[in-house]
């Protein structure tokens, strides 16, 4: 209880402590856009105006993150910011009369209960009635609510005019995403032609020099001249014959493990975990089944986490923990190597892409001698 109570006081103080340097604001921006507005008729005095009006929006943003929570891009144009600090002088006007309001509430309730502990009339005079100490809690606790509730009102309406106005435009938008898309679809078409480049590798120098050998074993057994030689070489041939089904094998679970077809993602996780050369535990906390493009990316994000740090971590232990956080599939791996994982290599990159792909977010955390954290947030139907 008594955390949950500091938490409040907390955020009560940072948003006193936002309205007021709101309230402070205005007494600089309103002689600024007073002093600046003719200089935006003329192109050469706006192009000294509108960076420093830009200066001033940024302060405001980060007024506003720090104290008030509120986030808003930083891409807009220098010449909305303007228009942002002319509306937002209202808003710091009516922060300025809250403050008015606390301060002058504070100041006169002191008094009132100075009055009445010295057991003076409230406001002077003569007499000293039986209702003045009702009078003072009643208007107290009416003062300290329209306050309150005043400086809620403020910080919320300075957060919505600095996200209408500091935020992108619908077209702005549509524009990025649009954007977005392209490099997604680039990106797409990269992390293909770089699995079919691995899969290839994988065929080359696995799966084929394990037929390669096996060829030329029974070549020497159809050579041999003595049963001993035939039975040896035979026999040879058939571990090169169980060695190249495991290499196809891991071949076509990389390419697509038919697990996850049958039996979802948890399966074939399971799986892959079983089939890891280090301890390895899996949490998997999905109540339903995802989307079927939800699960190949989640499977693959663990699979290239898991082989990367079998390669390259000289892990003793791995963790994979798969959790649902309404809309978004969380996929989490560590392992306890030595570390330094780079994301930019080709691996984790193309692993990045694949997520960005689906509209998902990859972060890795990987420093020199602690443990490695990747973690993918895919957003799920």
């Amino acid at each position: 209880m008594s955390s949950t109570t500091e938490r409040i006081a907390r955020r009560a103080h940072r948003s006193a402590a936002g309205l007021l340097l709101g309230a402070l604001g205005v007494v600089v921006e309103l002689p600024f856009l007073v002093l600046t507005a003719p200089a935006l008729v003329i192109r050469r005095t706006r192009a000294w105006v509108l960076p420093a009006t830009r200066r001033l929006a940024e302060l405001e943003r980060a007024r506003i993150a720090r104290f008030l929570g509120g986030e808003t891009s930083d891409d807009y144009p220098d010449g909305r910011a303007w228009s942002y600090l002319a509306v937002r002088c209202g808003v710091g006007g009516l922060g300025a009369g809250i403050v008015a309001l606390a301060v002058l509430g504070g100041v006169g309730g002191a008094i009132m209960v100075g009055q009445l502990l010295s057991g003076s009339p409230i406001g002077g005079g003569d007499q000293r009635f039986w209702y003045d100490p009702f009078t003072v809690v009643l208007g107290g606790t009416l003062l300290l609510f329209l306050v309150a509730q005043g400086s809620r009102g403020v910080a919320g309406l300075d957060r919505a005019v600095a996200r209408r106005l500091l935020g992108p435009s619908a077209k702005d938008r549509l524009r990025r995403r649009v954007h977005e898309l392209a490099t997604t679809r680039a990106e797409v078409v990269e992390a293909v032609n770089t699995e079919r480049r691995r899969i290839e590798r994988d065929l080359h120098d696995g799966v084929q020099q394990s037929l390669v050998a096996l060829g030329m074993l029974l070549g020497r057994a159809r050579r041999a001249s003595t049963p001993e030689q035939i039975t040896e070489l035979v026999r040879q041939a058939h571990e090169h014959s169980q060695q190249a089904l495991h290499e196809l094998r891991e071949v076509t679970w990389r390419v697509y493990p038919m697990a996850l077809e049958t039996g979802g993602l948890g399966a074939a996780l399971e799986a892959l975990a079983d089939r890891s050369t280090v301890p390895t535990t899996l949490t998997y906390e999905l109540a339903e089944r995802p989307d079927a493009a939800t699960e190949v990316v989640a499977y693959f994000v663990v699979s290239e986490a898991v082989t990367n740090a079998l390669k390259h971590s000289g892990c003793t232990r791995i963790e994979i923990d798969v959790t649902r956080n309404e809309t978004i599939v969380v996929v989490r791996i560590v392992d306890d190597g030595v570390g330094g994982a780079d994301p930019a290599g080709a691996g984790l990159s193309g692993l990045a892409r694949r997520v960005a792909a689906a509209d998902g977010v990859l972060t890795v955390a990987s420093p020199p001698g602690g443990s490695t954290v990747v973690r993918a947030e895919l957003p799920c139907a």
